[in-house]
């Protein structure tokens, strides 16, 4: 499991702070010849692979593309907090002051809510405490960057943040 990026969205929705924590695999676009080699269904409105085996593809997966990726979400009051797709799981969470911290995750990721919370407390105690950093601006604290690691380095081993973390 493992947390792919942190950013930081100020209410203006400019990017504030982006931490890239992840080195994303390689990927493959594989081209197919008509007529296919694998029988495709459409369940619960998406398109699935439903007999067949070539190249990695096997039953069960899930037939994606870049302009209409199956998308479901988790809606709060706020808006969106959540997006799910076979390969990430987009977490936010925005602050009373406008201030939205969104992170890219592996969908089996465990216990984002609460480093969600984990990194507001740490953009409070190391940015916003910090005399040199302007509101609104871009976040170069190097307390701030070592910090979010470390709580990422926890958070994907743990899964969790207990309360106290």
């Amino acid at each position: 499991m493992a947390i792919f990026s942190v950013y930081v969205v100020n209410k203006a929705g400019g990017l504030i702070y982006q931490l890239d924590s992840y080195a994303p695999r390689a990927e493959a676009e594989k081209t197919f010849s008509y007529p296919l080699d694998l029988l495709l269904k459409l369940h619960d409105e998406r398109v699935l692979v439903a007999f067949g085996q070539r190249d990695g593809i096997r039953v069960g997966h899930a037939v994606l593309a870049i302009n209409g990726m199956d998308v479901n979400g988790r809606y709060t009051a706020d808006g969106k907090e959540m997006l799910e797709t076979d390969t990430f799981k987009l977490h936010c969470y925005q602050t009373l002051t406008g201030i939205k911290f969104v992170v890219l995750a592996d969908p089996r990721q465990a216990g984002i809510d609460s480093l969600l919370r984990k990194i507001y407390e740490i953009y409070s105690d190391f940015a916003l405490k910090n005399p040199f950093y302007s509101l609104e601006m871009p976040i170069r604290c190097e307390l701030f960057d070592q910090n979010l690691k470390l709580a990422l380095e926890v958070a994907e081993k743990a899964g969790t943040f207990g309360p106290g973390s």
